[in-house]
């Protein structure tokens, strides 16, 4: 199968408190270092006639002005929790600027989340400007947006479904701790991978950083980004010295392109 040429753009790349966190002293909240000031995860993904983003979290105004977009034909999500769908609300500028709904991409338990979060975006009676939606309730079925195939893959956050996406040699697999042997097998051939990578030390529903580095050694995904790290983690510069070759911390408005 033919994919066309992608270009992703990591929005951020921090767990659901950034890095820095609020408050924090310690020596990666306060570094001088822009790789280690991490917005809360998301991607662009973009193709030469579609653009869409995975994941409109509490950063995602921000994000989107800083890297100037002014078109989006999507969002598709990835679980329902805050750090992932708090931004919704601002797709109205879209709305306004492209002159049409946005198209949004959840699976069954995150659509329910979003209808509950943002009520008034589907009252029968709209408040002028609220968000206008179209909702596309997703499964494990692959769908096209635009001239873009995306495959979901289903990873466990604890007992929580989510949803990674494959975008042709492109895996995308954010807040996970277990992948399931059929999920895997969706996953074996992508060119580049990412995964999420909390902190060294164990955690109830994010992988570890040498569980992150073992699952990318086993599916043999010849390169691999972390992300949805925490300052916990520690110091950019200084973990990437440890990792293995192919390998590597992802980083806010780190760009790939395949």
């Amino acid at each position: 199968m033919s994919y066309p040429p992608l270009k992703i753009i990591f929005l951020g790349t921090g767990t659901s408190s950034g890095v820095p966190m609020i408050g924090c002293d310690c020596e990666v909240c306060t570094s001088a270092n822009k790789k280690d000031k991490r917005l809360r995860s998301s991607i662009l993904v973009q193709s030469a006639n579609t653009t869409l983003v995975v994941d409109t979290g509490p950063d995602f105004r921000y994000q989107m002005l800083r890297e100037n977009i002014k078109y989006l034909d999507a969002v598709v999500f990835t679980h329902p929790h805050k750090d992932h769908m708090a931004g919704l609300d601002d797709i109205r500028a879209f709305n306004f600027l492209n002159k049409k709904s946005m198209d949004v991409y959840a699976d069954s338990l995150t659509e329910e989340a979003l209808r509950r979060d943002f009520y008034y975006a589907f009252t029968d009676t709209k408040y002028p400007g609220t968000p206008d939606l179209d909702l596309h309730t997703i499964t494990l079925e692959p769908f096209v947006i635009g001239d873009i195939p995306i495959t979901p893959i289903l990873v466990w956050h604890l007992k929580m479904p989510v949803m990674g996406f494959r975008f042709g040699k492109f895996t995308y697999i954010t807040d996970a701790n277990h992948i399931d042997p059929e999920s895997k097998e969706k996953i074996k051939g992508s060119e580049v991978m990412v995964l999420n990578a909390l902190r060294k030390k164990k955690h109830i529903s994010h992988f570890t950083l040498d569980e992150a580095i073992s699952m990318v050694k086993e599916l043999q995904v010849p390169r691999a980004y972390f992300t949805h790290i925490s300052h916990q983690l520690g110091l950019h510069d200084a973990i990437e010295t440890e990792l293995p070759e192919g390998i590597h911390l992802a980083y806010d408005r780190l760009v790939i392109e395949l």
